[in-house]
Order: structure tokens, then C-alpha cells, then sequence
């Protein structure tokens, strides 16, 4: 393993650091280095080529902003609120798309994924600490996810749910096969399976008949949500289910996939084709991310059914209450989906994290088996002493701790992004910088806020 990374990094280019010497320590090895700069970028080609070339990454980012947490959340505020959430959808994906920005363009520019980056500018003891709140961030995610298949698994064929939660252990030797087999396999698996669920949420819409001006209402923010603590819960939830700690190191790193020239302008055409990407892309997850919400609040909500926060109780009932005979089934299919869409990112996430931070390489296969154990125990435990019914209370759960790990990945994005020292002509601009300290602001006041209505109540 060391001869063959050596190998890699002997075989790199050279990347233009003009500018960009604000590091403590040099950087010493790429990230993800069995699939850095595989994918080839043909030069002088047509800029619908270059789109092409870069399509991919942005939508392995993506499927984390719609795996199964996002089901728990968005089917719990549609029942519960009908569409009054939606603006919260809309805001969580539009800071997404602008923070999944900010890390394409540090990967690229500097050639550090945000794990590297943090190691190489805080101390060992501070990136020690940030190492392990985003394992624990990795861990949250990855329960949604084990939760999520298990419950689909459970829905179609009937296994009990905790042998899905223990036959998730083995779904990591998907990842292995199909990056074994090359990056851009795993991103075809990925796209397909988006795909999917996307047609399973039109035929579920299609019959559930939203009302789409009340929806479109839904879509303008409004005050109550400060007012009301259920609710600011939940939309804690969906920010924590959308906008993920671990995306953000991920997309710092997969856009190195791509063997983009080193010269600033080709660096700088490289962030542009990687914008591109990763915004439409998470366009796609804003639209199905609003489908599970109006769906929440068409098939439930609108028939007085407000408390269907269950994912079992409502694929029991989306059948016979949109008189479709498929409803139930496309659901659960969509769910396992997720799952097993979600389970790719998260553990590359893990590999990357555990790379970046401690310089420490296991064997791909041993260090996504950890990553998935340590979501598998809270799910047995939880199964076998609280039972099946407080599953999607976990799953809500998960969702906003992962939305309070969010600034400790945000934050340090942000202040590399905008020191000139580390990005050089890469830097951001001024507006830039603004709006970034804005979006992380917002994050930071969400979650006080939740604080306080929480102690303030009880």
C-alpha cells in the first residue's frame, strides 16, 4: 500500500502554490489517493464536454441530502404543519448548493480536502477534537441510513428489523466492488439509483394531488417557526438532514477525481465546471426533498392525519389513502435506495476524514466496516431496549445532531476559503466572505434557538 501511494504522488503534477503558503505543515499525500486525478479532463474540449467530464461528484453529494433522515423529518413536518416547512427545504438547499461552493473551490484550489486542510492549520489537539465531531457527525449519518434500509427491508420482504440492521454491515462491499472498479462506476450506481427515486416520488405526487398553491405559499418564510418549538425541531432537522458536516470534507475531496490543469486558470475553470455540478445536482435534491414534504402534507396533513411521523405508519397508509396500489411499495423501494445511495458517501466520508485528519490508512474495507458498526450498536441498542417504535424518534434525532456539528465544519471552511494566504488568487471575494459568515451565523442562531425554546419549555 505505501509503494503504490508513493507511486501516486510521484506521478503528480506539480499544483501552483503561488499565493497559497498559509499552512502550518506542508501537505504530504492527495486525498482519496486510489482514485485522485483518475478521471482524465480533455483539454480544448467544448464546454458541454467539460460539463460532462465534471458531472459526478456533485451527485454523490446529493444523495445525502435526501437519505433516510430526510424522510423522518419531511414526512414528519408535512403531516404535521402541511407546508409550512417548505421554505426551510428551500433555505437548507440553497445554503447547501453555496457551502458545497466553497468546498469544491478549496479542494481544487489548494489541493487539500477540508480534513487535510484542517490538520494542516490547527494543532494536533483542535484537529484531534475536530476529527472526532465529525466521526460522530459520520456515525449520526450513517444511523439514518442503517435505520432507514432496515425499515425498507422490513417493508418489502418482511425481515425483522434488526437482521436489516445487521445486514447493512455487509452492504460496504458495494462500495468496495464499485470502486474497485472505478470512480466513475460509483457515480453511474449513484445517478441511477437518484433516478429511482425520483420516478418513485412522481407516481406517489402524481396521485397524491398536492395543493400546490398552498404549497408554493410554503415556500416564503415565515415567523412562527421561530414561535414554535415543535416546529423549529423539526426544521432544526431538516437543515441538520440537508446541509451535512461530512458532505463538506467529502466534496473537498472527490472533486480531485479530476485530472484539471494546475495552472490558475485551469484551476479556475476546474471550480466553475465543479459549481456547475454540485448546484445542479443538489437542485435535484431540493426537488425531491420538497416532494417528501408536499407528500407528507398531501396524503396526510390535508386528510387530518397529523401525526404521521412514523416511515411504517405512512407507507401503511399512502395506499389507501391515495388509492394507488403501488404507493406503498414505490415508498419503501425509494427508502431501501436512499439507504443504499447514502451508504456510499458516508463511508468514502469516513476514509477521507480518518485519512485527512490522522494520516492514519486502513484498509478500505476494515475502515468502512468500522465506520458502519459504530451505526449498527445505537441501532440494536435501541431496538432491543426501546423498541421498534422510537426508531424514527431516532432518526429525527440523529438529524439534529448532525445539524449541531455543523459549524464546526462550516466554520473552518469558511476562514480558509477567505484568507488570500491559503487560496491565493482563489480567495473569496468580499461579498463572498459576507454572505459565507452569514449562512454560518444563521446555522449557529438556528441551534440557540432550539437550545433555549428546549430549556425554556422544560
Amino acid at each position: 500500500m505505501g509503494d503504490t501511494f508513493s507511486k501516486q504522488l510521484a506521478t503528480q503534477p506539480p499544483l501552483d502554490t503561488e499565493g497559497t503558503s498559509g499552512w502550518r505543515q506542508a501537505l504530504t499525500l492527495p486525498s482519496l489517493p486510489e482514485a485522485h486525478r483518475t478521471i482524465q479532463i480533455t483539454q480544448g474540449s467544448s464546454w458541454f464536454r467539460k460539463i460532462l467530464a465534471f458531472a459526478g461528484p456533485g451527485y454523490l453529494i446529493a444523495v445525502g441530502y435526501m437519505d433516510p433522515g430526510n424522510w423522518a423529518t419531511d414526512i414528519g413536518g408535512g403531516s404535521k404543519f402541511g407546508y409550512a416547512l417548505l421554505s426551510i427545504v428551500l433555505i437548507s438547499n440553497l445554503m447547501a448548493m453555496f457551502l458545497q461552493g466553497l468546498s469544491a473551490k478549496l479542494g481544487i484550489a489548494t489541493g487539500r480536502d477540508l480534513a487535510q486542510a484542517c490538520r494542516d492549520h490547527y494543532s494536533r489537539r483542535v484537529s484531534i477534537f475536530l476529527w472526532v465531531v465529525c466521526e460522530l457527525a459520520i456515525a449520526a449519518c450513517d444511523l439514518a441510513e442503517v435505520l432507514g434500509s432496515a425499515i425498507a427491508l422490513k417493508l418489502l420482504f418482511g425481515l425483522p428489523l434488526l437482521a436489516g440492521v445487521l445486514l447493512t454491515a455487509f452492504d460496504v462491499l458495494i462500495v468496495l466492488a464499485l470502486q474497485g472498479r472505478g470512480f466513475r462506476l460509483v457515480e453511474a450506481f449513484v445517478v441511477t439509483l437518484i433516478g429511482t427515486i425520483a420516478a418513485c416520488f412522481a407516481y406517489e405526487i402524481f396521485f397524491a394531488r398536492p395543493l400546490w398553491l398552498e404549497a408554493a405559499h410554503g415556500f416564503v418564510p415565515h415567523l412562527e417557526i421561530f414561535r414554535n418549538k415543535e416546529m423549529l425541531y423539526i426544521a432544526i432537522g431538516i437543515i441538520g438532514a440537508t446541509v451535512m458536516p461530512h458532505n463538506l470534507y467529502l466534496h473537498s475531496s472527490i472533486v480531485q477525481t479530476r485530472a484539471f490543469g494546475q495552472s490558475i486558470p485551469e484551476r479556475r475553470e476546474a471550480i466553475k465546471y465543479a459549481i456547475i455540478d454540485s448546484t445542479v445536482a443538489l437542485t435535484f435534491a431540493l426537488f425531491i426533498n420538497a416532494a417528501i414534504l408536499v407528500l407528507g402534507a398531501a396524503a396526510f396533513h390535508t386528510r387530518g392525519l397529523h401525526e404521521v411521523a412514523d416511515i411504517s405508519q405512512a407507507y401503511r397508509l399512502l395506499s389507501p389513502v391515495l388509492g394507488a396500489s403501488l404507493g406503498s411499495t414505490l415508498f419503501a423501494f425509494a427508502l431501501l435506495a436512499s439507504g443504499q445511495n447514502s451508504t456510499l458517501t458516508g463511508t468514502l466520508a469516513g476514509q477521507i476524514v480518518m485519512e485527512g485528519f490522522l494520516r492514519i490508512r486502513l484498509k478500505p474495507w476494515i475502515r468502512r466496516l468500522i465506520t458502519r458498526l459504530i451505526a449498527i450498536l445505537p441501532a440494536v441498542l435501541v431496538i432491543g431496549i426501546a423498541g421498534e417504535g422510537k426508531l424514527t424518534a431516532l432518526l429525527i434525532l440523529s438529524q439534529v445532531v448532525l445539524s449541531f456539528q455543523l459549524p464546526f465544519a462550516v466554520i473552518p471552511l469558511v476562514r480558509f476559503t477567505s484568507e488570500r494566504s491559503k487560496m491565493g488568487e482563489f480567495v473569496n471575494s468580499r461579498l463572498i466572505t459576507v454572505i459565507a459568515w452569514g449562512v454560518t451565523a444563521a446555522i449557529l442562531f438556528f441551534n440557540a434557538e432550539l437550545l433555549w425554546l428546549t430549556f425554556r419549555f422544560y
